[in-house]
């Protein structure tokens, strides 16, 4: 095993996590959600969406958003930027790292964008080299790494090829998405470590949604592959409007507390994340689906 003795945690809660969520949350509040889980020291958040407003209505003040944040200094606040369009509406907002994306499905990427996946790539290589040229990080994420909701099963090869793909163009970090949760450990683990022979582990990040049970025991499984970053949404936010089935992203508070556990480092305050997710679940009145955080609140 090469488990990591720290790992790095990217909380995806503001961004995938609000976006499929039915009430709009008001500007105010997505800002105190991101200063928050940065004041527990979350060395990543999410921060936004350049989207089209009329199809992600929830991300249509991340430009107020992004204006108004404090930003901590070493803490990044990336976005997911689809086109150029959306680029120079987050360059106007002073973003510092943006995140493309495409899909390992075609049928997945036709229904998320509207597009093949070489034409998504072709869109991701012209933002990729626009951001580069501001100076700005730029991350990858490819969905369905693991499963798609239309076409099943996955080739692993295709998964490792895109990443590649995202590596060259020069994202500094590929994120590798199980977005129906439909992976296992044993798949997990043999993506990842496919992908793994293209692109350099260190280069790599996970990003799996929880929606048949299986996030913590994938990234484990993963983690002993040496996988050091890991994507997560604080209470277990998210979904996908195009993955039908698809619940949660896995939460934040599972993870820290699986790697509490593991004694790897995170540098997260773990208790702060529990009150930020007790936050914005309050604000959206509903129940966290955090195992841990249901546990730590009623013991409380």
């Amino acid at each position: 095993m090469n488990m990591p003795k720290k790992v790095r945690i990217v909380d995806v809660g503001p961004r995938d996590g609000l976006q499929s969520e039915n009430i709009i949350v008001p500007t105010e509040n997505k800002i105190q959600l991101i200063h928050s889980l940065a004041a527990a020291g979350i060395p990543s958040v999410e921060s936004g969406a350049f989207v089209s407003p009329k199809w992600v209505p929830q991300m249509s003040d991340s430009e107020e958003v992004l204006k108004n944040i404090t930003r901590i200094k070493g803490t990044s606040y990336p976005v997911l930027v689809p086109n150029l369009k959306g680029f120079e509406r987050a360059r106007q907002a002073n973003v510092e790292e943006i995140a493309l994306f495409s899909a390992a499905s075609e049928t997945f990427s036709n229904k998320n964008t509207n597009c093949t996946i070489n034409e998504s790539i072709n869109r991701a290589h012209e933002v990729c080299e626009a951001g580069i040229a501001e100076g700005m990080k730029v991350r990858g994420y490819i969905s369905c790494a693991l499963g798609c909701p239309y076409e099943g099963e996955i080739d692993n090869t295709r998964v490792a090829e895109l990443a590649s793909e995202f590596n060259k163009m020069g994202c500094y970090e590929v994120s590798l998405g199980d977005t129906i949760g439909i992976g296992t450990p044993i798949k997990a683990k043999s993506m990842l470590s496919t992908v793994a022979d293209l692109v350099p582990m260190d280069k790599l990040a996970l990003h799996f949604h929880d929606s048949y049970g299986q996030a913590l025991a994938n990234i484990l499984a993963c983690l002993e592959l040496g996988v050091s970053t890991i994507d997560t949404a604080v209470s277990g936010l998210g979904g996908c409007p195009y993955a039908p089935g698809a619940s949660g992203n896995v939460a934040t508070e599972d993870v820290l507390y699986m790697l509490n556990g593991l004694d790897i480092d995170t540098g997260i305050d773990f208790e702060a994340v529990i009150s930020a997710g007790e936050y914005i679940c309050n604000v959206l009145s509903r129940t966290t689906t955090s195992k841990v955080s249901q546990a730590f609140l009623a013991a409380r």
